[in-house]
This record gives C-alpha cells, structure tokens and sequence, in this order.
C-alpha cells in the first residue's frame, strides 16, 4: 500500500488554465508522489476548448481518477489518508461550493474532507477582476485553513515561454506540499545578492 504521505489529490474544476493541472500531473508522475484525481464537468468542457488532449487522456496521467458524482469514492472520506489536496485551476463556483461546505460533488468533498482533516488545501483561484463576495469568500477560506495561490506569473525568473509561466505557478504550489520537482528558478538563490556602492 502507498504510504498516506505520498497521497494527493488533484482536482480540476471549470475556470479557464486548465494547462495547470495537466502540468501538476506531468510533473508529479515521475516522483513518489501517487495522484488522486477528479475532474468536473466543466472542466472537461474547458479542456475540449483549451487542448488537444481527450478526457481519457488526462485520466491516464493520475495513478487514480473518480467520477465527480462518485460521492463514495476512497477521496471523500477522511480515512483515507492523504496530504492534501491542490484544486488546478479553481474556479469561483468550485471555490464557493468549499467555503459554504455544499458537498454536492465528489471535488468539493473531496475538498472539505481535506479541511476539516486540518490537511493542506491549495486552491490555485483562477478569475480577475474579483469583486467583494469573491475576496470574503477567499478570507472565510483562509481562515479555515485553504491556502489561495492564484496562478500569478513571476517575472524575475526571465520566462521565455508560455510553459515557463505554467511550471513556476504549478512548482510554487508545490512548494506548500514540500515537494521540489525543480522548475522554479529561486530568487537570489545560486547567486550573489548586488553590492550597493556608497
């Protein structure tokens, strides 16, 4: 059996950047870390509109994937242990539905049961612009204990391409889990700090 720390769950839900969690997935299939995955329905549409790849394609990059009325499934209960859960990307719907505790899909369970675990939640919110309910419902999130990592570019990494972009956002959030898949370019690390000359 898999160890409980080397569980996670990937959920994909309908906001646009769905580039996100298939790069979680592609980056996390060579390292120890076994991937639960669920995906809703319209995420499925949006990776229709935003790749090539077919649903069944993404399903073969997790170890495990569910059906997101599966209700039952080993993700929806806190006996399966886990550490944690990153929701790539999240949309406003998906992001509503935790934070009013309506578990009316295998995702937002899956995200509840994280929760009220006390295991980490990384919600990487993908909407702009954000009006008043949407940031008191980030603050009701970050007070149970989710994390919201917007997947925002960082430019001191000099990106050069569109996947640059993606790997930085995917590995910050990683980074939340401890895991270290070597895509993000660290600020002044491997590099002397400029002297100020007086």
């Amino acid at each position: 059996m898999t160890e409980p720390s080397q569980r996670l769950v990937v959920g994909i839900s309908g906001a646009s950047g769905v580039a996100y969690g298939i790069r979680l997935l592609e980056l996390l299939r060579p390292t120890p870390i076994e991937t639960h995955l669920v995906v809703s329905r319209s995420a499925r549409m949006t990776l229709a509109y935003e790749t090539d790849l077919s649903f069944s394609d993404l399903r073969s990059s997790a170890d495990a994937s569910y059906a997101n009325d599966d209700v039952g499934a080993a993700i929806a209960s806190g006996s399966f242990r886990t550490i944690g859960m990153v929701v790539a990307p999240c949309s406003v719907k998906s992001m509503s539905e935790i934070a009013s505790g309506v578990t009316s899909t295998l995702l937002s369970r899956a995200a509840d049961v994280v929760l009220k675990e006390r295991r980490k939640l990384v919600l990487m919110v993908r909407e702009s612009p954000l009006h008043r309910n949407h940031l008191r419902t980030m603050v009701d999130l970050s007070e149970i204990g989710a994390v919201i990592a917007p997947p925002v570019p960082a430019f001191y990494s000099r990106p050069a391409t569109l996947d640059d972009l993606i790997d930085h956002s995917v590995g910050r959030v990683l980074d939340q889990f401890g895991i270290d898949v070597d895509v993000v370019r660290r600020w002044r690390e491997n590099s002397h700090p400029a002297v100020a000359k007086s």
